[in-house]
């Protein structure tokens, strides 16, 4: 079965980047419940569209023990850097802007089906899980719970809350353990590979902007170990779950 196509957001990536960088942030919809971290949906619209976006300040991040404080809408941004050099569109577009309540990072909002996650989707859409879980592999996704995992009008698996993510020790936790042991479809290897030569490039000076040395190459260490092993991997010691799960 040959692998899915690439995720499409409602607006073109390079048009809703261009909106997220230069709209004005206006017309605040509140605070999205359950989170952790202060997260508002707004309005966002330049000249020529509007659309929905998720901002995320830097200021209302809640300090953790184990990721530098203030870091989280870094490694929001570094996980759509990621997701686009490997050509899966899984992250939505996403900038770091100032915003009302300061700097932090701007996410395009992806309508989806509230009542669907991870769990109600998994039987029937493993393709797309498939990728999502090697992607949590390649970025050590600490927190990927089942309802990051959204549903939008075409049927595309949106990824999203990747704050803790890139750490240089070990740290995956994530709901997504169906792949273990099993062999990485070639055509996804393929563009793994693509992504660890890129980190030769470009994409390692962004990178370094916004995530310490080691985390960069702890990130080259695990894309090189997922190409070498050609499995995904089983889980390590210590917690493998989020909790909640959901």
């Amino acid at each position: 079965m040959p692998e899915p196509a690439p995720n499409r957001p409602p607006i073109p990536t390079r048009r809703a980047l261009r909106l997220l960088r230069g709209g004005a942030l206006k017309e605040t919809h509140g605070l999205i419940p359950w989170s952790s971290n202060y997260t508002f949906l707004m309005g966002i619209a330049d000249d020529e569209l509007s659309a929905l976006v998720i901002y995320k300040p830097r200021e209302g991040e809640r300090p953790l023990w184990d990721f530098p404080t203030g870091s989280l809408c870094q490694r929001e941004q570094a996980a759509f850097l990621v997701s686009e050099a490997l050509g899966w569109g899984i992250v939505p577009p996403t900038v770091l802007r100032d915003g009302p309540h300061g700097f932090g990072v701007v996410q395009l909002f992806i309508p989806h089906d509230p009542e669907q996650n991870y769990f109600t989707l998994a039987l029937t859409h493993q393709a797309q899980f498939r990728r999502i879980a090697l992607f949590d592999h390649i970025v050590n996704n600490a927190d990927r719970k089942g309802g990051h995992c959204l549903l939008d009008e075409k049927g595309q698996i949106w990824a999203i809350d990747h704050g803790i993510c890139f750490h240089a020790e070990p740290k995956l936790r994530t709901v997504i353990w169906d792949f273990q042991g099993q062999s990485i479809p070639p055509a996804l290897l393929e563009d793994v590979q693509q992504l660890r030569g890129k980190l030769g490039g470009d994409l390692h000076e962004a990178l370094c902007e916004l995530l310490t040395p080691a985390e960069v190459e702890a990130l080259g260490n695990r894309i090189d170990a997922l190409l070498e092993s050609g499995v995904f991997p089983q889980p390590g010691p210590g917690p493998n779950y989020p909790w909640p799960p959901v």
